[in-house]
């Protein structure tokens, strides 16, 4: 497997698309309001892509994860993780993660920075296994519950 920075060279938003909904796709029922991923569309990822720093995870030609990330004043915040169903669990997304750190350390930020559902309590685990602490409980618009959390992870230097 090789990870790869999206460049102005890539054209496969339409299969990156597929791999973020695909991986996406167990949270359709599970969570409220729907995931923000429903609304892409190949053209809003290339523009998500010319605004952010993205990442491909490639097992020869096939996508099997990707990454978005955008420096904020205190951390690295990363966002549409998605790591393609039938390879979840081989190690995809912590490769990525590793990345991600990289860059921050690059940037001279102290801390990565995610949001993941509230009922999506699975990932809560992972995330933590992977370092990553929950910070904050925060809403969406127009709700009056917490809809999701923030966590982050502190970055030694080095």
């Amino acid at each position: 497997m090789k990870i790869i920075r999206i460049d102005a060279s890539f054209s496969r938003w339409g299969e990156l698309l597929q791999l973020i909904l695909s991986s996406f796709a167990y949270m359709n029922d599970r969570i409220d309001p729907p995931s923000s991923a429903l609304g892409l569309t190949p053209q809003s990822l290339a523009e998500k892509a010319a605004n952010e720093i993205g990442y491909l995870a490639l097992e020869g030609e096939d996508l099997l994860g990707c990454m978005f990330l955008k420096q904020e004043p205190e951390c690295l915040y990363i966002g549409k993780l998605a790591v393609a169903p039938e390879a979840q669990g081989g190690g995809v997304g912590r490769q990525l993660l590793q990345i991600a750190e990289g860059v921050a350390k690059e940037r001279g930020l102290p801390a990565l920075r995610l949001d993941t559902r509230i009922e999506l309590t699975e990932n809560h685990v992972v995330f933590a296994g992977w370092g990553f602490a929950r910070t904050a409980e925060k809403s969406h618009p127009g709700f009056d519950r917490i809809t999701y959390i923030e966590m982050r992870k502190a970055l030694t230097a080095g």
